[in-house]
């Protein structure tokens, strides 16, 4: 069973400031609206690199959805990967993040690195306690800076360690 690594857009691939040199602007169509992002193009190298390395896929865990392979995608040099779908869940009672729901009906038991920057302990509890998910880790990424080689170090050193639950 392939791991997944499962990839949010704002705050993880586009933070809220320039955090390195690399990060170039663009102003993207989102349902007929202009929205500014900040895009760095070695994370798309990056994120492929660590997928060829560890045998994962890669896949889309944003409220994005489908605009991350139309905007984001080619802008970092990823191909088009599968989405979760993520919008139109309304938020639990519980705390876990509106996403959380929809990655544990997707993983199916897989093995996967979540990489978001709005995680915390309701989300893990939620898969912890799901009974389609096997192991996991969370990866939570500090908006103001965005994906970094610490995050993709550590889902590395994770997906490497064999776990194929």
């Amino acid at each position: 069973m392939r791991p997944l690594v499962l990839l949010d857009v704002d705050g993880v691939l586009n933070p809220l400031r320039r955090s390195s040199p690399s990060f170039r602007r663009h102003t993207v169509v989102v349902d007929g609206a202009p929205y500014q992002v900040m895009l760095d193009p070695r994370h798309g190298p990056r994120l492929l690199e660590l997928a060829r390395a560890t045998g994962a896929d890669l896949a889309w865990a944003t409220t994005w959805e489908d605009h991350a392979n139309e905007e984001i995608a080619p802008r970092i040099g990823l191909p088009r990967l599968p989405v979760i779908p993520v919008m139109g869940d309304p938020a639990s009672n519980s705390g876990e993040h509106m996403k959380t729901r929809a990655i544990a009906k997707y993983v199916r038991r897989r093995p996967f690195v979540w990489f978001d920057d709005i995680l915390d302990q309701a989300d893990h509890d939620y898969l912890d306690r799901h009974p389609g998910v096997g192991d996991f880790l969370l990866v939570k990424v500090d908006s103001r800076f965005g994906l970094t080689a610490g995050h993709l170090g550590q889902a590395r050193r994770w997906l490497s360690r064999g776990v194929q639950a």
